[in-house]
């Protein structure tokens, strides 16, 4: 980080526990044409989502050190489990810095689009224990009801790039055949870990077709956004961005291999360089 705090023309850090933020690195990069970033995957530790409390704040503030140390302007927790756990503390630690969880702006989406209140959120077995969507849902509508689903298999599937296929359908189903039927089921599904938006085709077909499906990324995006212009630290638009920087833990190849698909486009492994944090 800068000695003088912040400047424009610095980049948007990112992290994740692994390959799944890619996906809010995607919406980010399509929102701010204008920005460069920094994404760490910590693959080396990941999942989050069947860690304790405690080691995902120890992960997610070291994930936080290493993107700080390297000079960012912002700080995007593309970690639903992380930004349960650790965004109040990392938002004191590094006060000069606009810190963004999906957590928050993923409850807004939600929100909007259920009609009755009745919401489902499919997220790790952490993220889900740490009631941060209940709460977070609940402040912007008193009177929802929330349900929480854990989906850990879907982690293990999406980081091997399955994310289409029987497999697939039949975890979906299993997750979801209980949820959506009979009365006061939910009329919203929110995708609750930044890994599951590779496997939507699949949730879409497990739940009725007047269900929202209801991913965070583009709300994120927005949210970050807002902060860089109310803080003034927007690149000015139209102005060229340095390529976007891919860090990992461990696994070069297999980032790159499996961020792809999450990423939208080709990754080389020669992209990506291997930190220890």
């Amino acid at each position: 980080m800068s000695p003088s705090g912040p400047r424009p023309e610095l980049p948007i850090g990112v992290f994740d526990s692994g390959v799944g933020g890619l996906t809010v690195l995607r919406a980010l990069e399509a929102a701010l044409p204008a920005e460069s970033f920094v994404y760490l995957g910590d693959t080396a530790r990941l999942p989050y989502g069947t860690k304790s409390a405690a080691s995902v704040v120890r992960y997610a503030s070291q994930c936080a050190t290493a993107l700080a140390a390297r000079g960012v302007k912002a700080l995007v927790i593309a970690c639903n489990t992380a930004a349960s756990a650790a965004l109040g503390e990392l938002a004191q630690r590094y006060a000069e810095l606009p810190v963004v969880g999906v957590v928050e702006p993923g409850a807004r989406a939600a929100v909007g689009a259920s009609r009755s209140g009745r919401i489902a959120v499919i997220a790790t077995e952490g993220t889900v224990r740490g009631g941060a969507y209940v709460a977070a849902i609940t402040r912007l509508r008193p009177d929802a009801t929330v349900r929480g689903i854990g989906g850990s298999v879907f982690v293990a599937l999406a980081e091997e790039g399955w994310t289409e296929g029987p497999i697939v359908e039949a975890v979906a189903h299993r997750y979801l055949d209980g949820v959506f039927h009979g009365a006061g089921a939910p009329d919203a599904l929110l995708l609750g870990c930044t890994h599951f938006p590779v496997l939507a085709g699949a949730l879409r077909r497990a739940i009725p077709p007047t269900v929202a499906l209801v991913d965070s990324a583009a709300t994120t995006a927005q949210a970050v956004a807002a902060l860089l212009a109310a803080r003034g630290l927007a690149r000015a638009p139209g102005t060229p961005p340095a390529p976007t920087r891919f860090l990992a833990t461990d696994g070069a190849e297999r980032f790159a291999r499996v961020g792809s698909i999450f990423l939208g486009r080709p990754l080389a492994a020669a992209d990506v360089e291997l930190v220890d944090v």
